[in-house]
């Protein structure tokens, strides 16, 4: 065994007991860890890229997810549905991934690890912690994976329920709106910029006259819920 994957070792009996599990098999525990981008720069290392637990990590967080809705929930499929899409999207799984500190484990490519916080950064924490739920599964069982989502993501139900995070910011809004003011939000476009294949919107949205908030994206759609989610902020 070389020295680095010997430090390695070693530092991830420090991550083994962050996170409760002993694995019996560590090169799986830091195959979790292996951005893509750390094999493209050093292609001789001996395992591959987490991608594979990722996909696989993934399917076990659906079921598990699912099953828990089921059986302690009597809604409707549909509202079931995006109670499910809340706890599961990027944003909540790279939250996980952040209190559980697995950024400080990852091996990334150097540019990748000084890049900065924002939506790429998320969705790396995010399939992180998919591959490692993967991991879980293939060296302990379904149940013990069930245990660790249950105790790490399943928390943050009650908040999403309680905040109804799992409604799209545009549609809570204007719930909210329409309750405090009796207004209808408004939408309107202050600024296009760029080619018409990549064009940026700068939207703001307002209450009457009023002004609340701004929010810029790459499509109209994106830069209302982007606007919309910060007037949530405004208003709260």
């Amino acid at each position: 065994m070389n020295n680095f994957m010997q430090e390695q070792k070693e530092k991830i009996k420090e991550f083994e007991k962050k996170i409760g599990i002993k694995f019996k098999d560590e090169n799986l525990l830091i195959q979790s860890l292996v951005h893509r981008s750390y094999i493209n720069e050093n292609p001789k290392f001996e395992l591959e890229h987490n991608e594979r637990l990722e996909f696989l990590g993934d399917a076990v967080l659906e079921l598990v997810v699912t099953e828990h809705l089921y059986k302690n929930y009597k809604e409707s499929e549909g509202e079931l549905t995006n109670w499910r899409a809340a706890l599961v999207k990027t944003e909540t799984l790279a939250r996980v991934a952040r209190e559980l500190e697995i950024e400080k484990y990852l091996l990334m490519s150097k540019g990748e690890a000084l890049q900065k916080d924002g939506k790429s950064r998320n969705t790396i924490l995010a399939n992180a912690f998919e591959s490692l739920l993967g991991a879980i599964y293939l060296d302990k069982n379904y149940n013990k994976a069930c245990d660790f989502i249950k105790k790490n993501l399943l928390k943050y139900l009650p908040e999403i329920l309680e905040k109804k995070l799992y409604k799209d910011s545009k549609s809570l809004f204007q719930e909210i709106a329409q309750e405090k003011f009796k207004i209808t939000p408004e939408y309107e476009v202050v600024k296009e910029e760029g080619p018409d294949h990549n064009k940026k919107f700068l939207i703001r949205v307002l209450i009457g006259e009023k002004q609340i908030a701004e929010g810029e994206c790459y499509s109209k759609q994106e830069a209302e819920e982007a606007a919309a989610r910060k007037a949530l902020d405004e208003i709260d």
